[in-house]
């Protein structure tokens, strides 16, 4: 498994998975990662026959007993065989466990129809993100009612000095609007459709996009004459998504994958001469052998330098070519050090070219666990200089450059944060204290970097969004501290901030941390009496779940839910240390935290057992699994999304997706006999025992590559046999999705309702 991928823009209940950015909510309107030896096999139960009655028992599948044998452990796995998705009897049983749970939550029908009919009438159907200007041209987004997908568009900007974005309108096209991609064209008779790389050459001649209508996130890469509309032949299928021009727009680089499907390779691609296929193939720059590594590719915002980032888990490499010389050789900018991470970007300070990086490794003699930032001029590494050194509680994330300012994201307070330098009238290079942060009202908020694809932009796009207000975008003038609202999504209806109230509090560990937790709720609910809540946590990756608002949470707090978010350690909220208390051998805090907040939230009087859901995706269904076998008697209901829920038989077989690269993540149980016993006393899935489980809810899609489909489908197979309670464990199969889910809003938004109206049954907000 891997990584989330972003999450799309539909409304979604927050978070299954953690939102990386504040922006997505804003910026568009529409659209919204060791083969076991098999013993003798039992004789075969075949899946039982299903009548059009209503299904009151599970299906049951057949066992096979698969033998696993490392480190002297035998794990004997009855439902190993349910690897094969082209095996018609798997296909049987996924369709089976689809009709138990529509029969078991048909009685819900109305209260999704309602649901549905909430997130649709509160959202703008009609609507376009605000314009970013590129070259000569404003681009933007728009989406149309009825239609599922994004037009992405553009119209002529006025002239050099336009800096202010045609005015976000639903009212229709902008004057001298160009359609060069229309999302619902290109999903035209598919069942699934995403776009990765949706890129306009330096000239704005060229569109390079690309497409998966399976879901297994496997792109088709195409060409486009905007200026005739004509689609060149060049045809590239199997990338992993991206694509970045060189300056003339005479070449096309792209990235694709190895068996495992891991982005190893990068190619040069020469625009017009054709299907690689069919002329023997384009240019490869760059390869990576090792497996612990993904790779990837764009250029610094100066486009000035092409890119080539090499990154492990703790590991990574900056590579750049000169954009004048798109066919030359790469050069490292800091070389590999095992356990530094770092990236580069280009800026020009004080007249001259440098690096900017970003990076963990030693600063006088002392390692920057949170990070610290560098200047070097390019080509003299000997001048290399810290701007920015590590700080106590302060996790620098990123720097970004501009011809007039730099931009500092970090964290403080479990928080995303900036602070600009400006860089006119000034001599010398910048120094700490020139970064002036940017700040907010609103306590618990996400403040980060809007689009801003231009270098030489006169002012700063800036996004805020908080648990309770729409995500708004914003023009910041540096100089003067002025910001303009370029748009703030739209909640149609009976809609009001201040009926809602977020607030902070601290729940204690079992070895004594405060683990932070964030509560949504109305501002007229009843503090004296427990309420139905919903407790979402991800807990891996340093990853952070920061504050975001969400439509479609209205319909669970205008019917007195309560939405907590736990920060559980192996999350990024509270810089590097909070990462490494819960990954590896520190695994497990990851699931105590969790259950810390869940007993928290029942001491103070938030909540009940019995009202209690929580709810988690991808390495964030792990953790549900986990606290499902640890502590069943604190939850109502259980949600748990493309669930990584094996991850021994996953993490032990190098041939699977994805495996290598996560050792460093959970580590390595092949090779290590310690790391093996730990991730097998909490592996939810090798731990279903003969307990009282909670009503279960597990989404599963079948074409997903980062969690396979495989896990989430033994598990339940597993916890149905296992459960000594009557409550219902359910498992949901998309069978045209990845690990995203559903694609078209929709659909999505069909998806949310279902969700949604079993949390609130489970709840109890609604009655059972």
């Amino acid at each position: 498994m891997s990584e989330p991928a972003a999450s799309s823009d539909a409304p979604v209940v927050p978070s299954a998975e953690p939102v990386v950015s504040p922006e997505t909510a804003a910026a568009s309107p529409a659209e919204p990662a060791v083969s076991p030896e098999t013993a003798a096999a039992s004789p075969a139960e075949p899946v039982e026959e299903r009548s059009d009655e209503t299904v009151s028992k599970p299906p049951r599948a057949k066992k096979i007993p698969t033998r696993r044998e490392f480190h002297g452990d035998v794990f004997v796995d009855p439902y190993e065989w349910m690897r094969d998705k082209d095996d018609p009897e798997v296909i049987a049983y996924l369709e089976a466990q689809n009709t138990y749970a529509e029969a078991q939550t048909a009685d819900l029908a109305d209260l999704r129809t309602d649901v549905y009919g909430e997130i649709k009438a509160r959202t703008r159907e009609t609507d376009m993100s605000v314009p970013v200007r590129i070259g000569g041209y404003w681009y933007y987004g728009r989406s149309e009612e009825g239609r599922s997908y994004a037009i992405h568009c553009r119209c002529p900007i006025a002239g050099d000095d336009d800096w202010t974005p045609p005015e976000v309108s639903p009212d229709g096209p902008l004057e001298g609007e160009e359609i060069i991609l229309d999302g619902n064209v290109e999903a035209e008779g598919h069942d699934f459709f995403a776009l990765a790389a949706n890129t306009v050459s330096d000239d704005g001649k060229w569109l390079a996009y690309s497409i998966d209508t399976v879901g297994d996130e496997r792109y088709t890469l195409r060409i486009k004459n905007l200026e005739t509309g004509e689609l060149l032949p060049d045809v590239i299928p199997g990338t992993a998504g991206d694509a970045t021009w060189s300056k003339d727009a005479k070449y096309l680089f792209y990235l694709t994958v190895d068996e495992a499907w891991r982005p190893d390779t990068v190619w040069r691609h020469e625009v017009g001469s054709g299907s690689p296929d069919e002329t023997g193939g384009d240019t490869q720059v760059f390869h990576e052998p090792d497996e612990r590594f993904w790779v990837g590719f764009g250029s610094t915002h100066s486009s000035e330098y092409l890119v080539i980032v090499v990154d492990s888990k703790l590991t990574s490499e900056v590579f750049t070519l000169p954009m004048t010389d798109p066919t030359g050789e790469f050069t490292s900018v800091a070389g590999r050090t095992e356990g530094v991470e770092y990236h580069a970007e280009h800026a020009r300070l004080d007249g001259e070219d440098y690096f900017v990086i970003v990076h963990n490794g030693e600063v006088d003699g002392v390692k920057a666990n949170d990070f610290a930032v560098d200047v070097m001029p390019v080509g003299d590494p000997s001048a290399r200089r810290t701007l920015i050194g590590p700080r106590p509680s302060f996790r620098i994330e990123d720097v970004a450059c501009f011809a007039d300012y730099l931009v500092l994201s970090y964290r403080e307070a479990a928080l995303p944060r900036l602070a600009i330098a400006d860089l006119r009238d000034r001599t010398g290079l910048p120094a700490a204290d020139d970064f002036v942060p940017v700040t907010f009202e609103q306590e618990l908020c996400s403040v980060g970097l809007g689009a801003n694809p231009e270098w030489n932009t006169p002012h700063l796009r800036i996004v805020y969004a908080s648990y309770v207000e729409p995500a708004e975008v914003l023009d910041l003038d540096v100089g003067t501290g002025e910001r303009t609202l370029l748009k703030r999504s739209i909640v149609l209806g009976e809609f009001d901030p201040a009926d809602y109230v977020a607030t902070r509090e601290w729940a204690v560990a079992d070895d004594g941390t405060q683990i932070p937790v964030s509560i949504v709720r109305r501002a007229d609910a009843d503090p004296d009496r427990p309420a139905p809540l919903l407790l979402n946590g991800y807990g891996a990756y340093e990853i952070p779940m920061d504050p975001g608002f969400s439509v479609s949470a209205l319909s669970l707090l205008d019917r007195g839910v309560a939405i907590a978010t736990a920060h559980i350690r192996g999350g990024g909220e509270l810089g590097r240390a909070w990462y490494e208390g819960g990954r590896l051998l520190n695994k497990r805090n990851t699931f105590t935290d969790f259950i810390a907040v869940a007993r928290h939230l029942i001491e103070t009087g938030w909540t009940t057992p019995g009202q209690l859901v929580a709810d988690g995706g991808s390495a964030g269904g792990l953790l549900m699994g986990a606290v499902a076998n640890m502590a069943p008697e604190l939850f109502g209901g259980i949600l748990a999304a493309v669930p990584f829920v094996d991850p021994l038989t996953s993490i032990l077989d190098p041939s699977l997706p994805l495996t290598v690269t996560e050792w460093e993540e959970w580590g390595d149980p092949l090779h290590d006999a310690q790391v093996y016993s730990y991730i097998r006393g909490y592996s939810p899935y090798e731990n279903v025992a003969p307990r009282p489980y909670p009503a279960m809810l597990i989404l599963n899609s079948l074409n997903d590559t980062r969690v396979l489909f495989t896990e989430a489908a033994k598990w339940a197979a597993s916890l149905q046999e296992a459960t000594t309670s009557d409550a219902p464990i359910l498992l949901r199969t998309e069978m045209k999705a990845g690990h995203g889910g559903v694609s078209g809003r929709y659909k999505q938004w069909e998806e949310a309702a279902f969700e949604l109206a079993w949390i609130l049954r489970r709840s109890g907000a609604v009655p059972r």
